[in-house]
């Protein structure tokens, strides 16, 4: 009998459990299919998928001011951070278009860290969506606002390095006028405004060179070329200056070392690493140039014993008009471009330059470019038979 009771009570209370359970699951499926068919009660239908298309970054923001969607390109941006945005600016443009319902541009900059080159500068269009909904779009402006600045720099450098020769020859020429009848100043006038003039057309040429090799845009023409053929090139174009300083160059060049690209680029990179190699150099001292392969590229050093730079000075060598020795450029005729325009060539060639450098011992220039692909063909063919001999 007490058997027999306590079966009917387990049963009871398991009826009841069960229907309890019952109603729990009932009013959660009820719950999740309220969510599941209105998760966003008065934004447009798809949504996410417009947002995903955008090629702005894009946030939607609900009635309370906080994050309810954002596009992948606003989390890599980092617009967003949890329900809130990283930028004040933005978070302020965002709560005014929520109250008045109009439409607001802002530019504002982000930072991340405290490195200067983590900065960037965006753009978002601020609109109302739907019923107390907030749309942003936000563009990375960065890249264009770094080409303005590098341009106007660079328009800067260029009217103030122009001023110097045009000024130094008006004022010659004034003189040549006021002692036109002392032919001994003529003649030295003259020949100071034939300086100036040369280092004038030098000028405008190396701009020139500059803005045709820093464009985005591929070689116009490419050929294979033997490394060692541009080398000896910008030697034989340095010899006479080097010999006048009584400086010995030391030339080691591995054969058969090709590459595809420009001749008259490459030389001109070259040439411009020799030349600074032999101008920065004291007297009796050596320039070593040498080339090796190392693994599919071809290696070219250029090494001197002159006053070398700082860590500081390596750091910018290679900035347009930027000079270690204002007053050795000037006398050598330096401009400040010619190791910017080496980086543009030896980029546009898929290469890479690099330099060591320490005060009072000198500095090495290090040049990699890509071995020519038939090189390289040729030598996966031969490793192939000789692991198939094997």
């Amino acid at each position: 009998m007490d058997v027999l009771l306590i079966s009917l009570i387990a049963g009871a209370v398991g009826v009841v459990l069960g229907v309890l359970l019952s109603l729990v699951f009932r009013a959660v499926g009820r719950r999740r299919q309220v969510i599941e068919e209105d998760p966003d009660e008065g934004l447009p239908a798809g949504m996410d998928e417009v947002l995903a298309a955008l090629p702005s970054a894009a946030i939607v923001i609900d009635s309370d001011g906080e994050v309810i969607k954002a596009s992948t390109a606003a989390y890599a941006l980092g617009l967003v951070d949890g329900p809130a945005f990283a930028s004040p600016q933005l978070q302020e443009t965002v709560a005014r278009v929520a109250d008045r319902r109009i439409y607001e541009d802002v530019n504002f900059v982000i930072k991340h860290d405290a490195n200067e080159y983590s900065r960037r500068f965006l753009h978002a269009g601020v609109a109302p969506l739907g019923k107390g909904y907030v749309l942003v779009l936000c563009d990375d402006e960065t890249e264009f606002h770094r080409v303005e600045a590098v341009r106007r720099d660079f328009v800067a450098n260029v009217s103030h390095e122009l001023k110097t020769p045009i000024g130094a020859i008006s004022l010659l020429a004034e003189a040549v006028t006021d002692y036109s009848d002392d032919p001994e100043a003529v003649h030295r006038f003259g020949g100071k405004i034939q300086k100036e003039s040369t280092r004038l057309v030098h000028l405008v040429q190396e701009i020139i060179d500059l803005s045709q090799v820093q464009d985005n845009e591929g070689l116009e023409s490419s050929a294979v070329i033997e490394v060692s053929d541009v080398v000896e090139e910008a030697i034989d174009r340095a010899r006479t200056n080097a010999e006048s300083k009584n400086i010995t160059m030391n030339v080691a060049l591995s054969p058969d070392l090709r590459v595809e690209g420009s001749f008259d680029l490459l030389a001109k990179a070259v040439r411009n690493l020799v030349d600074n190699a032999v101008n920065y150099s004291s007297a009796h001292t050596e320039v070593g140039i040498s080339t090796e392969r190392r693994g599919n590229s071809v290696a070219l050093v250029v090494t001197d014993h002159g006053i070398g730079m700082s860590s500081k000075e390596t750091d910018r060598i290679f900035e347009r008009f930027y000079r270690v020795d204002k007053a050795r450029s000037r006398n050598t005729g330096g401009t400040g471009l010619g190791l910017s325009i080496v980086k543009h060539i030896i980029a546009k060639h898929g290469g890479k330059i690099k330099v060591w450098s320490r005060p009072g011992e000198g500095s090495t220039f290090t040049v990699l470019l890509p071995l020519a692909h038939e090189d390289r063909r040729h030598d996966s063919e031969a490793s192939s038979e000789v692991v198939a001999g094997g």
